[in-house]
């Protein structure tokens, strides 16, 4: 085979690659850029799959192939576009920031990267006086916020909360019923009672372990549901098709309620209002979405603004820092958002005396519940997303045995029909957000659970469905404008 052929063959399946790219199928645009570097391995070929790599939340081989690129070629302007998104997007600024220095130095007159190097030193500055200022365990603005600074207005036409006989407001079956319809009115919930929501639920989840316990009843009925993602429409079709939270109709969503989707603010707090409604059979886990740099980037802490203000942003961040890590169903599932260790022989007792009410640093158990994904392939390996790792069955196998479980189920990955059974049933993958972005084509799932106390005889079943129609509103519409560059 002479060179030309060679070129043109990696150069047809880069077209194809493109393609599939432009349609939305990141994957076979992953798997056909694969094609051609294995062909002929070229800065331009590496810098297009990093993009894909981005678009797919894998942003440690984001950030693998923008270096492969740049050592290629030391001038391609955009393998440093591409590594500079890679570090932002796992919270790297100022590796960021030399990468959008180096793009300006090879392209001064590029518009775009200053305004990302702006934009970057901006979060910089930020994040170093927020250092400055930081006292340890500070207490929470929530925990002191008076709300007699707030009036309804009476030209207020949404759902109103109760109030008991000694003016405490609480939540009603009512309001919740109200609050939906109002919402898909696309109408907002007045600043006072989303407060006072917010502060309820604050104090409540503050009081729960890391890990919480949860009991079904023999033949009782119970649902899981994976990412949501701000699809707020799609939220209400699951309750559509699956029956509204009730006594009778327990659910437990497994993280990732906010950022991407529109309609982040809606979930949140149709979320935190079934959760006081409901305490003891309503649940939610944290998901690596639910922290502050993330909610930075991908559009809650821009929606907050928007609707409410800075001020309501940062009480979310004191909020979901308090959101348990994982429940155990039963004593024999065992549900987290990304899924298991870099080492062996983590026990639930350990997962139960992590402290939370913090970001999720690098390497630690409460990073991995959030970040980590299963791979097919045994042992352990570098995380695709670069952060958390990637564990196979042998992994998940020893861990069940270890604990006493039948599997583990996690979220935190698209599957085209919404979820994925893998490690020989032992990891069971959901999610929830169909049609994903607006992009993706895949289907949304939940789980149901019959009650039972016997070992293995909890099998997960599975609903799938499809996204329904939602307000002309844009998927990452309050997305933070150094994002534009992979969107």
């Amino acid at each position: 085979m002479t060179l030309s052929t060679i070129s043109d063959e990696a150069e047809a399946l880069k077209e194809e690659a493109n393609k599939f790219f432009k349609d939305g199928d990141y994957e076979k645009a992953i798997d056909a850029y694969t094609k051609a570097i294995e062909i002929r391995e070229t800065a331009v070929y590496l810098a297009n799959r990093s993009l894909a790599y981005l678009r797919t939340e894998c942003f440690g081989y984001a950030l693998d192939d923008a270096s492969k690129a740049i050592s290629l070629d030391s001038s391609y302007v955009k393998g440093y576009y591409r590594r500079a998104s890679a570090h932002m997007a796992l919270g790297q600024y100022k590796e960021a920031l030399a990468d959008y220095e180096t793009v300006i130095r090879v392209a001064p007159s590029d518009k775009m990267a200053r305004e990302k190097l702006t934009e970057c030193r901006k979060i910089i500055r930020r994040k170093a006086f927020e250092k400055a200022i930081a006292v340890e365990d500070q207490p929470s603005p929530l925990e002191s916020f008076d709300l007699s600074t707030i009036t309804v207005e009476s030209s207020y036409d949404g759902p109103h909360l109760e109030q008991d006989s000694n003016g405490k407001y609480f939540v009603t079956e009512s309001f919740m019923l109200a609050l939906m319809e109002h919402y898909k009115s696309q109408k907002v919930l007045h600043k006072k009672y989303a407060i006072i929501i917010m502060k309820d639920i604050f104090l409540f989840l503050r009081g729960l372990p890391s890990l919480v316990d949860i009991k079904v009843p023999e033949q009782s009925k119970f649902t899981v549901c994976g990412d949501i993602h701000g699809q707020f429409y799609d939220l209400m079709n699951i309750f559509k098709i699956n029956g509204l939270p009730s006594k009778d109709n327990p659910y437990l969503f497994n993280g990732d309620f906010v950022d991407r989707g529109s309609f982040s603010v809606e979930c949140i707090f149709t979320l935190f209002g079934f959760k006081l409604l409901y305490p003891d059979k309503f649940y939610l886990s944290r998901g690596n979405h639910e922290s502050e740099h993330m909610n930075r980037l991908y559009g809650f802490e821009g929606e907050v603004k928007s609707k409410y203000s800075s001020e309501v942003a940062n009480m979310f961040t004191d909020i979901f820092n308090w959101l348990p890590l994982c429940h155990l169903i039963n004593e024999r599932i065992l549900v987290m958002h990304g899924g298991l260790f870099e080492r062996d022989n983590v026990t639930l007792d350990e997962i139960k005396k992590v402290s939370r009410n913090r970001q999720p640093d690098e390497g630690t158990i409460m990073c991995e519940l959030l970040w980590s994904d299963p791979m097919e392939a045994e042992g352990r390996a570098h995380s695709k997303r670069g952060v958390g790792c990637q564990f196979g069955p042998d992994v998940t196998k020893k861990f069940c045995k270890q604990n006493g479980l039948d599997y583990i189920i996690r979220s935190h990955e698209v599957k085209d029909e919404g979820y994925e059974v893998a490690h020989n049933g032992r990891c069971i993958t959901v999610f929830s957000a169909p049609n994903y972005c607006d992009t993706m084509h895949n289907r949304g799932a939940f789980i149901t659970l019959i009650g039972s106390n016997k070992p293995g005889e909890m099998s997960p079943m599975f609903t799938s469905f499809t996204a329904v129609a939602h307000p002309d509103v844009r998927p990452m519409a309050y997305v933070n404008p150094l994002l534009s560059m992979f969107m």
